[in-house]
């Protein structure tokens, strides 16, 4: 038998917020939601509002001297979240401005408490708590009095069992020093990230009593559904660390639909490997990754492409262009230049789960650079690493393209360093032979299986890629050194 008081927890109605809490918000908590004007604030706590309430779980929403509750109300009812059937009979508004003018802790307490014990809430927000805080400083009230106030709000909304959310604008440096985190048990600070133009929102969980939540700040998007938060975490650890868990050591390969590259690849690319194929521009890449495509499609197996910059329609590719429009392939592409990589492994996972999808293609990671925000491009090795952790859980098997440096003297296949995060990696290359130039292509590796090491010659056609049947008699190709002709061997 046990004596430990077990929290409930509120379903607080924001993707991925319960997650960074831990599983949830502890009911009856005194909470703080911190952040500069127009990081989201008093939308967060709208949103958990109209997720939360109910004619048995009503709430008070106090505003004090921001915005009055028409003008706040008209636009959150922009919101999707937002439900006025809700308001009266689950949510009532309370507009605080006048008693606060007045400078009187006591009766904006007494004002509240009035309200609380008229209604009965079981939620209870108050919006913009920075404003009390300013009046104190400015009126005859020392920081004793505000502490007592705080206090004596916290102890008692906890003993009227009321879930409670403090919203201020508070700067970095204020709420270590600010005497309400004394009696706060969880603390969100919401920011933005201004930079090279583009503004990143920021979600970070200073505090939650009680709870082992995620540490460190997590990015979020305001959309019209409301906000949006992406945690930083990698998928679970694979079964096989367990005993007794069977190891498939003969992996089914899967044709690529490039038949020459089959052969190099010793029957396919094995079943959930991630294949980079790296080469300078016009190599054939897009190629590659459209025959993948429609090879699955003749298998039965649905797709997904990811792709950035080039439109279906301006890729002129027939090919892919009817897939999709058949239904066969869905398409994840973004216009923004401030996407955040939690934006786009939340979207390829809600798309490889709605179609079921057994093949994906990322073209390219170049253009994925791009449209990063300027945070991702100085450790775009950790974000590819994220990206395909996650893709590699879902057991797909999945072709990634990358553009490399039309210059290239040394042997190596990417930028950053990624060819260490993929499974199997294609080269592609040009050279200069007899005054013309000509493609060659080798397979420089395949995780756990073995393959071709040689270096064949191919050529793009109408068709798609026709590789040469045996290796090449040309050498240097991939270090981009002296080209020459191989003697008799």
């Amino acid at each position: 038998m046990s004596d430990k008081v077990a929290l409930g927890l509120l379903q607080t109605g924001v993707p991925g917020l319960d997650t960074l809490l831990g599983g949830g918000l502890p009911e009856f908590s005194f909470n703080l939601v911190a952040g500069p004007p127009g990081s989201g604030k008093t939308t967060l706590a709208h949103q958990i509002m109209f997720a939360l309430a109910t004619p048995e779980r009503r709430a008070l929403f106090f505003t004090v001297l921001g915005e009055p509750p028409l003008k706040m109300l008209r636009y959150q009812q922009q919101f999707s979240f937002f439900d006025v059937k809700k308001v009266g009979p689950a949510i009532r508004y309370v507009n605080l401005g006048e008693t606060l003018r007045a400078g009187d802790f006591s009766g904006v307490l007494d004002r509240i408490m009035a309200e609380v014990e008229s209604f009965s809430p079981s939620l209870v927000f108050v919006d913009s708590f920075r404003s009390v805080v300013q009046t104190a400083k400015a009126g005859n009230e020392g920081v004793s009095d505000l502490q007592y106030f705080i206090q004596e709000l916290g102890t008692r909304m906890t003993s009227w069992q009321a879930t409670t959310f403090l919203i201020g604008e508070y700067m970095h440096t204020d709420p270590e020093a600010n005497p309400i985190m004394t009696v706060a048990d969880g603390m969100l600070s919401l920011t933005q990230v201004h930079e090279h133009s583009t503004v990143v929102r920021k979600m970070r969980v200073v505090k939650m009593r009680g709870r082992a939540h995620l540490a460190g700040s997590h990015n979020f998007r305001i959309t019209d559904d409301g906000l949006r938060t992406y945690p930083r975490i990698l998928p679970p650890l694979a079964d096989d660390r367990q005993p007794g868990v069977a190891v498939d050591r003969e992996p089914n390969r899967i044709p690529t639909g490039v038949p020459g590259l089959d052969e190099l690849l010793h029957g396919g690319l094995p079943q959930g490997h991630t294949l980079l194929v790296s080469g300078p521009t016009g190599s054939g890449k897009t190629i590659i990754a459209t025959r993948f495509l429609q090879e699955g499609v003749h298998q039965g197996e649905k797709g997904v492409a990811v792709y950035f910059e080039k439109g279906t329609p301006r890729l002129r590719n027939a090919e892919l262009a009817e897939m999709v429009q058949g239904g066969h392939v869905a398409i994840v592409e973004s216009r923004l230049l401030d996407l955040t990589v939690d934006e786009l492994i939340d979207e390829i996972q809600a798309t490889l789960q709605r179609t079921g999808a057994r093949r994906l293609v990322i073209d390219s990671l170049s253009e994925f650079a791009l449209y990063m925000a300027p945070e991702f491009h100085a450790d775009l090795r950790q974000a590819v690493f994220r990206l395909l952790s996650v893709v590699a859980k879902h057991g797909v098997t999945a072709l990634v393209t990358l553009g490399v440096d039309d210059d290239f003297t040394g042997l190596h296949f990417s930028q950053a360093n990624i060819s260490y995060l993929t499974d199997a990696i294609v080269a592609l290359r040009y050279a200069e032979v007899d005054g013309r130039l000509q493609k060659f292509m080798s397979v420089v590796k395949v995780r756990g299986c073995d393959h071709s090491t040689d270096l064949r010659g191919y050529r793009i056609t109408d068709a798609g890629l026709e590789i040469d049947g045996d290796a090449t008699e040309v050498a240097g190709v991939l270090a981009g050194g002296c080209v020459r002709t191989v003697g008799p061997r």
